[in-house]
C-alpha cells in the first residue's frame, strides 16, 4: 500500500501524525470498508458434509474411502 505524505510538515515525528480527533474516524471508518467490501471467498465458507455424529445418530457406518 502507498504511503502519502505531505510537504507542508517535514518534521512530523510519529506522534504527530496519529493525533487529532480524525485519526480514529478514518482508522474506524477505513477498516470498516476493508472488512464489509472484500471479495468472498468460498474457502472460508466450504464444508465438507456430515460428520461422524450425524453419522451416528443416523445409523450410518463411519465413512470408509
Amino acid at each position: 500500500m502507498a504511503t502519502l505524505t505531505s510537504a507542508s510538515t517535514p518534521n512530523a515525528t510519529p506522534d504527530d501524525t496519529h493525533a487529532g480527533p480524525w485519526h480514529e474516524f478514518r482508522t474506524f471508518w477505513r477498516e470498516f470498508i476493508a472488512t464489509a467490501f472484500r471479495p468472498y471467498r468460498p474457502e472460508q465458507h466450504y464444508m465438507r458434509g456430515p460428520g461422524p455424529a450425524w453419522r451416528a445418530k443416523h445409523n450410518h457406518p463411519s465413512h470408509s474411502r
